[in-house]
């Protein structure tokens, strides 16, 4: 059984915090080989990430999170312990782009991102031959105005039965409801093809190039029913010019997005990030 662990930490701000959980931990036979922490002036919350393992005595995890509740009740705190190396259960939404896809899969093939794909749903046919090919489950939820609300409670049957604690929309190009939204608040990361906040909506590559940019990017950030409007995690960008065509700018623009898409995911699962009103706290 692993020892290692990761500690995440949201409160508001107050003296005492990081002796507090430093000395709970190190009185409980725990090394701590990692911490970060971000005192928030301007909104008086408190973020810490901490990662560490238990180097003496007998204790677990288990019995670490037992204890805890005494020092995080009284600072109002909002914590979660997580064994390190316990991939996050992952399910993966996808149209007809497949870059992004397969970005994704090839990083988990290679040890770079630390997750279990539960299952691909899509709303189209394009990717199952290639999800199929790894041995993962591909489900065809199609959409249409009259079947939305029936596939979207669908979906969350999906991520409740697979105890998905993470949905990646990499290129899904449908519009999620207000309702489905709320509930994978803070737990559903999506790829938008510019830099936010410019060029939101449909064809943003289309709308830089008419405004002649000279950067292109994208943007991973949570899903909120505000479209391309959630908390930014991570964005990614290129140098373009005049003698970019739109199908250019979509061309180059698909490394950004991998980049941005794949960053991203390896944050949140790592627990670096940390929601903070419409913005983010992220540690590297």
């Amino acid at each position: 059984m692993s020892t290692s662990f990761s500690l995440t930490i949201s409160c508001p701000a107050a003296s005492g915090i990081v002796a507090a959980i430093s000395s709970y931990l190190s009185g409980n036979g725990c090394y701590l080989s990692e911490l970060h922490q971000f005192d928030d002036e301007e909104t008086g919350w408190f973020f810490l990430r901490t990662v560490g393992r238990i180097d003496q005595g007998d204790k677990t995890i288990a019995d670490l999170e037992a204890g805890f509740a005494a020092v995080a009740e009284p600072m109002n705190m909002s914590w979660e312990f997580r064994p390190y190396d316990a991939p996050m259960r992952t399910l993966i939404m996808v149209s007809k782009f497949d870059h992004c896809l397969q970005d994704i899969l090839y990083r988990i093939q290679k040890g770079e991102l630390n997750i279990e794909v539960t299952a691909v749903v899509s709303n189209h046919l394009d990717c199952r031959g290639l999800v199929e090919r790894e041995g993962i489950r591909y489900i065809h939820l199609p959409i249409n105005a009259d079947t939305k609300p029936q596939q979207e409670a669908r979906l969350m049957e999906i991520v409740e039965d697979t105890r998905t604690e993470l949905v990646v929309l990499a290129r899904y190009m449908q519009v999620l409801s207000e309702d489905l939204c709320e509930q994978l608040r803070g737990r559903a990361i999506n790829i938008h093809h510019s830099f936010l906040p410019g060029f939101k909506g449909a064809k943003p590559y289309h709308q830089a190039h008419e405004r002649g940019v000279k950067l292109i990017g994208a943007t991973a950030h949570y899903v909120t029913s505000d479209l391309d409007e959630g908390p930014i995690i991570e964005q990614s960008v290129q140098s373009v010019d005049h003698t970019h065509t739109a199908k250019d700018l979509v061309s180059v623009g698909r490394d950004s997005e991998t980049i941005a898409l794949s960053r991203a995911i390896r944050l949140h699962v790592e627990r670096r990030v940390f929601l903070n009103g419409n913005k983010t706290v992220v540690f590297k």
